[in-house]
């Protein structure tokens, strides 16, 4: 998989456009005393994530017709459909609807192109302090335009800073990062809401990030994609929390394993 030509036909500048399109009425609902509904799941919605991804949609449909879509938002696509897909668009309107609501600022817009299960582009743009991340596979890993990563960490057995979930920390993933605590002089954790943590592991700003609760496959596609441009990886993990391979994209259940995003 990793001689995949990303056809010159995809724009990653399009598709920017696309996130701040969306971007520009999220962040007018933002602004209001917004409602909030509850999925069958018991995850939240917004109006915010359903005008997204209605932009989001409806803009990659006119402008690469031949390409399907898979979002958040219209997930109910069966698997046979799917598993014929060469490439499709794997989008998340909105990560981070509980940063959302807490108005944290700490969502982002996540458009990713996956190809033969593999995440090739990804835009993550987090509108509400306008820091656009972007990656196109061959062509480098950007934060607002500055190649990734910005630093790297010479020294973890000196320092380790370790990113995890601000609403999502479960206990299995505070044991791991204990136990990475036996090999380093100093941890240092860090919260962080939305696929900013693995967009952190791609600048350089952190250096692990675990994450031991569900997550979906459009809560890490763009981001991901991001990750491996920039010359990092997400790893799956087996239920000994040891590396088993890459994270793998349109699988028949949707739902991502445990994985660690770093660098080696």
């Amino acid at each position: 998989m990793d001689n995949i030509d990303i056809d010159i036909d995809i724009d990653i500048e399009k598709l920017k456009s696309i996130a701040k399109s969306a971007a520009e009425v999220v962040m007018k609902i933002y602004d209001t005393d917004f409602e909030v509904e509850f999925k069958d799941d018991k995850s939240p919605l917004t109006l915010a994530d359903k005008k997204a991804n209605e932009i989001i949609c409806n803009l990659l449909q006119e402008i690469y017709p031949n390409i399907p879509i898979l979002s958040e938002e219209n997930k109910a696509i069966p698997y046979n459909t799917r598993k014929e897909w060469h490439r499709y668009w794997c989008i998340d309107p909105i990560d981070g609807t509980k940063e959302f609501i807490k108005k944290n600022g700490e969502f982002t817009i996540n458009i990713a192109l996956i190809e033969d299960n593999q995440p090739v582009i990804g835009v993550v743009y987090a509108p509400a302090v306008d820091i656009l991340y972007s990656a196109k596979k061959g062509e480098g890993a950007y934060k607002n335009g500055i190649k990734l990563p910005i630093e790297t960490n010479d020294r973890p057995d000196k320092l380790l800073r370790v990113v995890a979930s601000k609403s999502h920390l479960s206990k299995e993933t505070q044991d791991y990062i204990d136990e990475l605590a036996k090999d380093t002089e100093k941890i240092e954790q860090v919260s962080k809401g939305s696929s900013l943590k693995l967009c952190m592991i791609a600048e350089g700003s952190a250096d692990i990030y675990p994450r031991m609760a569900p997550t979906m496959e459009w809560d890490t596609a763009a981001a991901d994609a991001i990750v491996r441009e920039s010359g990092a990886m997400t790893y799956r993990l087996d239920e000994d929390l040891k590396i088993v391979g890459k994270l793998q994209y349109n699988k028949e259940n949707l739902l991502n394993p445990w994985f660690a995003v770093k660098r080696d």
